[in-house]
């Protein structure tokens, strides 16, 4: 009984600790970055923090993901509280929007390539302070560069939408930031109905994930070769 409590506790250690830096880095930097620009919402509302406990959103960071992990999903789902921009207050709202929208997926391959130079010290550990360091910088480097892919697809409200919108024209930046009560709804369809209504009629039928999957070998194996891993 010990031995598989001690193994649960363990595995929550190596999944919990890399996910809860990377959510709270990452929607810190959005309000430091705004803050830096002109826009003090969210340092006013202690947003600024890396007090994980201001970031997390009860359902969307706890309860969701650990729904989907009981269901055996192929694709875990989960969001944190957004921190708050008034993006006209920044000093320069087009560049701003998309320095401040761009400042969480870039802190998240910071934090990703870290974690790679980390494993150059793993060696220096003993035995089995070693082996839990290695699992929490590998799965640090994953849980960082999926999360910067994943917020970088060009729907609103994702970053990639944020980004977008600074750059199209004013007309088509209106039209897609009208879609922008609705991006929700359009994650979920593509993540989750899409591929099951597909699978019903015998397609495989899943961009999403397959784009994510893709991309983050790219990235990993980029960052690896970077940090002299490979």
């Amino acid at each position: 009984m010990n031995g598989s409590f001690n193994l649960i506790l363990y595995q929550i250690s190596i999944w919990a600790i890399p996910a809860v830096i990377a959510i709270t880095f990452h929607e810190a930097s959005h309000g430091y970055v705004a803050h830096l620009l002109g826009d003090n919402t969210a340092w006013r509302q202690g947003r600024v923090s890396f007090n994980p406990l201001v970031h997390i959103d009860p359902f969307g960071t706890v309860v969701l993901p650990v729904v989907l992990l009981l269901l055996r999903s192929p694709f875990l789902f989960g969001y944190a509280k957004p921190v708050p921009v008034n993006f006209r207050a920044l000093l320069h709202p087009r560049m701003g929007t998309i320095l401040v929208a761009a400042a969480g997926p870039g802190m998240n391959l910071l934090l990703a390539t870290i974690a790679a130079l980390g494993f150059h010290i793993v060696g220096y550990v003993p035995a089995p302070g070693a082996q839990w360091l290695a699992a929490n910088l590998k799965n640090a480097l994953l849980l960082n560069v999926i999360l910067a892919i994943f917020n970088l697809l060009p729907i609103l409200p994702l970053d990639g939408g944020r980004i977008l919108v600074g750059v199209l024209p004013g007309s088509l930046a209106r039209l897609l930031s009208r879609a922008e009560p609705y991006g929700l709804l359009i994650l979920i369809g593509l993540i989750f109905l899409l591929p099951l209504l597909a699978a019903q009629l015998g397609i495989n039928l899943d961009p999403i994930s397959r784009l994510i999957m893709t991309s983050t070998n790219s990235v990993v194996g980029t960052i690896l070769w970077l940090t002299g891993n490979i």
